[in-house]
């Protein structure tokens, strides 16, 4: 049996009003049961996915063409759609997950943006993606473990090592053998540390990075597009975000645990609730409904 510490219960509002000794919290909610651990401490070698930086982005991106690489541009190596009704087989899935994780070793933004699926390119482009590589650790190789089908995409997990250690990976296809999300292992970050990072990806317009944090099951129901959408409608109500003020693991349960970020934006300075599992990852989002109102200037001084 899940804890109350996810929203929709009856004692969720309750928890969550004592954690920040509020009197009213009317908030809307994301949520969903998570599925089995992800840990590490990555903050994202995030596969070079690419995405808006800098504040948000009203509509879709429109994908830019980096500078022109040599060879094959990754559609050619792409599962055809036609013959696509279902999840991938496992020789499938892993020669796909080859030829993404090459892509990410030679660091080649043309190819990463065309192994993305529809979703993941409309809000992204070989130019982000170029722009993000240049930040990230190397690949020096990795090892390919378990490939577990679904109804319609199949995940394989990985074992990375890189230029800052080992990291597991689990990577989500699409029937044509395209990502379609992805989630590393954070189990042995901290939970405070997941969600501030979380809400700083959302910030800086990392949709894509940011919908990593999320347990697979979530990021099945959340596009990129949907967590930009949600932020740019609290933005419209507190303003831009300016920074992250401080976390606080409000309270842990035997299966849950709330961490609250509290987070200042130009208007008013509020609290995101963010619900991880015991495997720190994001099963759930409240972002406030109701901001706090702003509050007024101190008098001039006489």
């Amino acid at each position: 049996m899940r804890s109350s510490l996810r929203p929709g219960q009856p004692g969720w509002l309750s928890i969550c009003r004592a954690a920040i000794h509020r009197t009213a919290v009317h908030r809307t909610a994301i949520r969903r049961t998570a599925i089995r651990r992800t840990g590490s401490q990555v903050l994202a070698l995030a596969l070079v996915l690419g995405a808006p930086a800098g504040g948000l982005i009203g509509r879709a991106v429109q994908a830019a063409p980096a500078t022109a690489s040599p060879g094959v541009t990754g559609t050619s190596a792409l599962k055809p759609a036609a013959a696509a009704a279902g999840p991938l087989s496992v020789d499938e899935a892993r020669a796909a997950a080859e030829r993404i994780l090459k892509a990410v070793q030679t660091k080649d933004p043309n190819l990463r943006f065309a192994q993305f699926s529809p979703e993941l390119q409309a809000i992204s482009s070989p130019a982000m993606v170029a722009d993000t590589m240049r930040t990230q650790p190397d690949l020096l190789g990795w090892t390919l473990l378990s490939v577990r089908g679904g109804l319609s995409s199949t995940t394989v997990e990985a074992s990375l090592r890189t230029s800052d250690g080992v990291r597991d990976l689990f990577m989500v296809l699409d029937p044509q053998g395209r990502l379609t999300g992805y989630h590393f292992d954070l189990t042995d970050a901290q939970s405070s540390r997941v969600a501030a990072d979380f809400v700083r990806e959302l910030s800086r317009g990392h949709f894509i990075s940011a919908r990593s944090y999320l347990a697979l099951p979530l990021q099945e129901e959340l596009t990129p597009a949907t967590l930009q959408a949600k932020w740019q409608q609290l933005q419209r109500s507190t303003g831009n975000f300016v920074k992250v003020v401080r976390v606080i693991e409000a309270s842990r349960s035997e299966d849950s645990q709330l961490v609250l970020v509290n987070t200042e934006f130009n208007r008013v300075t509020d609290n995101l609730f963010v619900i991880l599992n015991t495997n720190n990852e994001i099963t759930g989002v409240d972002f406030p409904k109701d901001p706090n109102p702003p509050q007024p200037a101190s008098a001039p001084a006489r």
